[in-house]
């Protein structure tokens, strides 16, 4: 039963466009019917090629032209080269903007003329395996040394702004002890094993393949999901943090934001409302909200766009 599996864009936890969604939905009923057959009768097969599916982001087709014009240099991660941009005076201190799974470092470019006109540089760039900075495979771990990477070269960073997984790689960086004065992570997953299971439900993995998956990633980059779910250790991170997350996200739900904000002593969660986990990054009011905590306020809205009081009963 031949599939091509490189033309599907199947991305539990956001893919990065609806075209890029769509595509995924219309062809998963197919798809879980081939694993459903290969997860039985030839499981290492099934294993393979859903691993393959895990750690290729999908394609990407949002907004590609950089926001404003900026300096591209590249910066090597690991076994990686990523493409990197900035923008404003050197001197200036630095925000970091963290892109998610199957994004570009562009999708965050609302938030850089606002930073660039409060004083700051801004620094973002493609994650390992997007954009300008090659193909996979990619996990997680790929993204934290990349973030590491570039606190080395273009840092340090006074702040930092991460979006889906690319805020989860923010939270592992910090647990690894990045500098940062103050950091926003905006629609943020909480749960790598819970991701795991999510795709292979999605995929209609039997559970010895999904183990097989699990173990055989964890092997290749050298970390068990389990450590990377240690949510207890971002008590130890003394960082004002700004957790913006909508009610109606159907990718990363907010139950995530609400765990890693309880375990932060230094934490706020600002909820959104209609924005779902995508035009959440592009939202005025989130933009305009995540720069003032960026700059240093703390008088943070508890909903963006604040909701309208009820008209007074007569």
């Amino acid at each position: 039963m031949p599939i091509a599996l490189s033309s599907l864009s199947i991305a539990p936890g956001g893919a990065s466009s609806t075209r890029a969604r769509s595509r995924g939905r219309s062809a998963l009923p197919l798809l879980r019917a081939y694993f459903g057959v290969v997860s039985r009768l030839v499981p290492p097969l099934a294993r393979r090629q859903a691993e393959r599916l895990f750690t290729t982001p999908p394609g990407y087709a949002g907004r590609v032209r950089q926001p404003v014009a900026a300096r591209r240099e590249t910066v090597v991660a690991g076994r990686h080269d990523v493409a990197v941009w900035q923008a404003g005076p050197a001197p200036a201190p630095a925000v970091l903007l963290v892109h998610g799974w199957g994004g570009r470092g562009a999708q965050l470019g609302t938030f850089v003329a606002p930073l660039l006109a409060r004083g700051w540089r801004v620094v973002w760039f493609d994650q390992p395996g997007h954009g300008q900075s090659g193909r996979g495979p990619v996990g997680l771990p790929d993204m934290v040394r990349a973030i590491e990477a570039l606190a080395r070269t273009h840092g340090p960073f006074d702040a930092a702004i991460g979006h889906s997984l690319g805020a989860a790689a923010l939270g592992l960086a910090l647990r690894r002890h990045l500098p940062l004065r103050r950091v926003a992570f905006v629609s943020s997953p909480s749960s790598m094993s819970e991701h795991a299971r999510a795709f292979a439900r999605l995929l209609n993995l039997a559970p010895r393949v999904h183990d097989a998956m699990r173990r055989h990633v964890e092997q290749r980059y050298g970390v068990r999901f389990a450590d990377i779910d240690r949510l207890d250790d971002l008590a130890r991170v003394d960082v004002p943090a700004l957790f913006v997350h909508d009610v109606g996200d159907e990718d990363v739900p907010i139950a995530h934001a609400l765990r890693l904000a309880a375990r932060m002593p230094r934490a706020r969660l600002a909820r959104t409302h209609g924005l779902g986990h995508h035009r959440i990054v592009r939202d005025h009011a989130v933009v305009a909200e995540v720069v003032r905590f960026v700059a240093g306020a703390d008088d943070i809205a508890t909903d963006l766009p604040p909701l309208p009081r009820p008209a007074p009963l007569y």
